[in-house]
C-alpha cells in the first residue's frame, strides 16, 4: 500500500505552485486579466486536492519505500563523490519506480558528474517529460545541451527554467553562456571561410571551455591545427575521440589529413576509406583522398623523369604537382627542393633559388633545402649567402661533410674579397699558361698609360690603376707556385709579393716584350694605333 507520506517532503507545495504557474499561464493566453499568485492559489489547493484523491494520480507517480530508500543511498555516494555507485543505486529507484521524474533527475546529475552527457541528456528529457515543470530536470537538459555543443537547444531549456522562476540565479547565467557559445561558433565558421585558421583554433578553444563534449568543436579545432601544420596536436585531438568513437568519420579524416600533410600518403589514403566506410557522403575526405592520390602519382612521375635525365619534364612535372594542394606544407616543401634541383640542372640557377627559399618557408628545419640553395649560391658566387646557409646546416647537423662544405664556403668568400686575377686577365680559373700570357698582352696593351696619354687627368689615373693590376695579376698567375698558393686562398700581401714601391707594372711589362731600357714608342694615325718597340724583335700591333 502506497502512502503520501512517502512522497518528498515539499511535494505538495511543490505540485501546489505548478498547478498555479500553469493556470496563471493559461488565464492570461485566453485574454483575461493579469491575476497574483495569491488570487490562484485557492483555485490551485482545490485542483490538487482533487488530483491527490483521484485514483490515476497514484498509478501515474507511485512511490515506494524501496524506491525512496534507494534514492537516499544514492545521495549518500553522490555526496561522498562517489558517482558511480550512485548512479547504480539510482538506477535500482527508477526500476523500481519508473514514474518518477526526480530519480531520473538524479541520476541525469550523476551522469554530468560522469561527463557521459548523451546519457544524462535523455535523463533529464525524460524527467520533463513526466513532469514538465520540474526546474532542475530543465536546468540540467540545457547544461547537457550546452556541454554537447547545441547552443540554441540549451537557451530553450533555460528560458523555460526562467518562466518557472524568473529569479533562477543559475538560468540567467547558463543563458548567457549559451549566447556566448553561439556567437564563438559563428565567429568560427565566418574565419573558416576566410582560412584564419588561427582565428578558429582560438574561438573552438573558448568555445570548447562552454562546451567541453562537443566533438564537432574538437574536430574542427584539429582541423585547423592540421592546416596551421601543428600535425601533433591535431593527431592528439583526433585519437582521444577515436578512443572513444572508433567509427567518427570525422575522426578518422583529421586523423588522415595528419597523415597526409606529414607526407604518409599511403597511410593517409587508408584512414580516408575508413572515413569513408563510416560515412560514404563525407566530402572532405573525398576531396583530401583524390587530392593524395593526385600528388604522389604527380610527384613520381616527376621523379621518374628526373632519374632518367629528362629534366625539362621533371620541372615542369613538379609544377603541376605544386598546384595539386597549397595547404599540403610538407609535401610542397619537397617539391619546391626538387624543383630546384632540375632547375639547376637546367642552369635556371637563380629560379632554383627562389624555389629553395620558399621550401624553406614552408618548413624552416628542412636541410636539403638549405644544401641546395647554398650550392646554388656557389655556383653563383654569392658567398656570403651560401656561408649563411651552410652555416645553418651544421648547426643542425654537425656532420663532417656538412663541416668540409662550410669551410669550402668561407674559403671561397674570402677569396672573393682579394682582387680576382683571373677576372682581371679576363680568364677562366682553368686557363692555360698559353691563355694567361694572351690576356696579359691584351690587357697591358690595353691599358698602358701611353695609349691614354691625351686623354683627361681622370682617365689617365684610372688606366693606370688597371694596368698596374694587369701586372699584378700576370706575376702570380704565371708563377707557377704564387698561383697554387693564390688559388688555395693565401693572401699574397702577407707573404710580401707586392711590397709597395717594389712593384713596378713597367718593369713586367718590359721584360714581357723583351725590352731592354728603350721603352717604346706610340703613334696613332686616322684611329688606328701602331705600338713600336725598341728590341731585338720588333712586334707591330
Amino acid at each position: 500500500m502506497l502512502y503520501v507520506t512517502n512522497q518528498p517532503k515539499c511535494f505538495l507545495h511543490y505540485r501546489c505552485k505548478c498547478s498555479v504557474l500553469r493556470l496563471k499561464r493559461s488565464k492570461e493566453m485566453q485574454g483575461s486579466p493579469p491575476c497574483s499568485y495569491e488570487d490562484l492559489t485557492t483555485v490551485s489547493v482545490i485542483n490538487l486536492c482533487k488530483t491527490l484523491f483521484h485514483p490515476d494520480f497514484w498509478f501515474v507517480c507511485p512511490v515506494s519505500s524501496q524506491a525512496e530508500g534507494f534514492k537516499e543511498q544514492g545521495n549518500v555516494f553522490y555526496s561522498k563523490k562517489d558517482y558511480s555507485e550512485a548512479f547504480n543505486y539510482y538506477t535500482k529507484a527508477i526500476d523500481a519506480c519508473p514514474k518518477n521524474a526526480s530519480y531520473y533527475g538524479n541520476r541525469a546529475a550523476t551522469l554530468m558528474m560522469l561527463c557521459r552527457f548523451r546519457e544524462a541528456l535523455e535523463d533529464s528529457q525524460q524527467a520533463v517529460r513526466l513532469d514538465d515543470c520540474f526546474m532542475k530536470g530543465h536546468l540540467r537538459e540545457g547544461k547537457c545541451h550546452l556541454s554537447l555543443g547545441n547552443a540554441m537547444a540549451a537557451s530553450r531549456c533555460f528560458q523555460k527554467v526562467l518562466e518557472l522562476d524568473p529569479r533562477s540565479g543559475d538560468a540567467q547565467q547558463e543563458n548567457k553562456n549559451a549566447t556566448a557559445l553561439l556567437e564563438f561558433e559563428q565567429m568560427a565558421d565566418f574565419s573558416f571561410k576566410k582560412r584564419d585558421f588561427r582565428k578558429v583554433v582560438y574561438c573552438m578553444d573558448r568555445a570548447l571551455a562552454l562546451a567541453s563534449a562537443c566533438h564537432r568543436f574538437k574536430i574542427l579545432k584539429a582541423e585547423c591545427l592540421a592546416l596551421l601544420g601543428r600535425y601533433p596536436e591535431a593527431q592528439s585531438v583526433a585519437s582521444d575521440i577515436l578512443r572513444m568513437d572508433s567509427t567518427n568519420a570525422d575522426a578518422l579524416y583529421v586523423r588522415g589529413l595528419c597523415l597526409y600533410y606529414e607526407d604518409c600518403i599511403d597511410k593517409a589514403v587508408q584512414f580516408f576509406f575508413q572515413a569513408l566506410r563510416m560515412a560514404p557522403d563525407h566530402e572532405k575526405a573525398r576531396l583530401a583522398c583524390r587530392n593524395a592520390k593526385a600528388l604522389k602519382a604527380k610527384k613520381e612521375e616527376g621523379n621518374h623523369a628526373f632519374k632518367n635525365n629528362n629534366y625539362e619534364a621533371a620541372y615542369q612535372l613538379y609544377t603541376e604537382a605544386l598546384a595539386i594542394d597549397p595547404n599540403n606544407i610538407k609535401t610542397n616543401a619537397k617539391l619546391y627542393c626538387n624543383r630546384a634541383t632540375a632547375g639547376a640542372k637546367l642552369k635556371k640557377l637563380n629560379q632554383a633559388i627562389e624555389d629553395c627559399t620558399s621550401a624553406i618557408k614552408l618548413d624552416d628545419t628542412y636541410i636539403k633545402a638549405y644544401l641546395r640553395r647554398a650550392q646554388c649560391y656557389m655556383d653563383t658566387e654569392q658567398y656570403e649567402e651560401a656561408v649563411r646557409d651552410y652555416e645553418k646546416v651544421y648547426q643542425t647537423e654537425k656532420t663532417s661533410e656538412h663541416k668540409h662544405l662550410l669551410k669550402t664556403a668561407q674559403l671561397e668568400l674570402k677569396k672573393s674579397k682579394r682582387k680576382d686575377y683571373y677576372k682581371v686577365l679576363g680568364v677562366g680559373k682553368n686557363a692555360t699558361e698559353d691563355e694567361i700570357k694572351k690576356a696579359y698582352r691584351k690587357r697591358a696593351l690595353m691599358h698602358h698609360p701611353d695609349r691614354h696619354s691625351a686623354a683627361t687627368p681622370e682617365v689617365q689615373k684610372e688606366e693606370e690603376k688597371k694596368f698596374k693590376e694587369v701586372g699584378e695579376a700576370f706575376t702570380v698567375l704565371s708563377d707557377p707556385k704564387k698561383k697554387v698558393r693564390y688559388d688555395n686562398g693565401h693572401d699574397l700581401d702577407d707573404d710580401g709579393c707586392f711590397d709597395g714601391g717594389d712593384f713596378d707594372a713597367n718593369n713586367i711589362f718590359r721584360a714581357f716584350f723583351g725590352g731592354h731600357g728603350g721603352g717604346f714608342t706610340f703613334d696613332s694615325s686616322q684611329g688606328i694605333f701602331f705600338f713600336s718597340f725598341h728590341c731585338r724583335h720588333p712586334l707591330v700591333y
